[in-house]
């Protein structure tokens, strides 16, 4: 678990000094998610880290508690009780909340078990789900302020200058998780995931290779982490990208991947 909490913890302070470079009014600019704000993205991660702590304490009673029929309702309490707030209190709203999960994870083995809305999970998922759902957030958020979700190439930019969106080895987590998540991903369609699976292999920040899945199947996903990521968080379909399949489940996978 040490590896994922760091990352995880990492990724949550890099967005969070992306947060503090922002004047007040930026937190009301609009960010790709029809009808949500800067602070509204923010809300509805310091929501989601709030009953996460309180799931991972208390189990599935709590999210028997929460009585979830509506997804997409649940998803909007978050950012409607942040809205009468000041961005400051927000920001520490989110903060608290992260704290209370990556204490409680800390104290987990990365097998240990923990249930949650969409279903029962270990506890490594559980930390890389956390992960990526700040990232992608992070890209909404970002996006509203720099009117891009992808970075400026390094040799573009000017030296010493740093990209707010440059990708990091941190990705590996959710392009694992991407991977991991195919049959989710089907199954959300009404499709049958392939016997053999599916294979992603992929090039990650600093040449580093990444690959998930059998080695043994012919259904095989090949390109950039950066790409794979955006694709599996829905911030890019995989036709804007250089994702490429090699086989008919392979190219579905591509059409359907999502990490949640």
């Amino acid at each position: 678990m040490r590896e994922i909490l760091s990352d995880l913890v990492a990724e949550e302070q890099h967005l969070d000094q992306f947060l503090q470079s922002l004047s007040t009014r930026d937190w009301k600019k609009k960010t790709p998610a029809a009808g949500w704000t800067i602070q509204d993205q923010v809300s509805h991660l310091a929501h989601v880290e709030g009953f996460a702590a309180e799931v991972i304490q208390q189990g599935q009673a709590r999210i028997d508690a929460e009585n979830i029929t509506d997804f997409d309702a649940w998803t909007a309490k978050g950012p409607a009780e942040g809205r009468p707030q000041r961005h400051q209190e927000v920001i520490e709203w989110w903060r608290h909340g992260r704290a209370d999960v990556v204490d409680a994870l800390s104290r987990m083995l990365a097998t240990d078990r923990i249930p949650w809305i969409c279903g029962e999970m270990s506890a490594r998922s559980f930390a890389t789900m956390r992960l990526m759902e700040t990232w992608a957030h992070g890209l909404d958020i970002k996006a509203a302020v720099l009117g891009r979700i992808t970075p400026i190439p390094e040799d573009d930019l000017e030296e010493d200058e740093e990209d707010p969106l440059a990708d990091t080895t941190r990705l590996r987590h959710i392009a694992w998780l991407g991977q991991k998540s195919l049959p989710f991903a089907f199954d959300q369609v009404g499709e049958t995931y392939p016997k053999q699976g599916i294979r992603v292999e992929l090039m990650g920040p600093k040449y580093a290779a990444w690959r998930f899945g059998p080695e043994d199947t012919d259904q095989v996903i090949r390109g950039m982490a950066a790409d794979w990521c955006r694709v599996v968080v829905r911030r890019q379909p995989a036709s804007e990208t250089g994702l490429k399949a090699v086989g008919p489940s392979a190219e579905r996978a591509l059409e359907i991947a999502r990490a949640y």
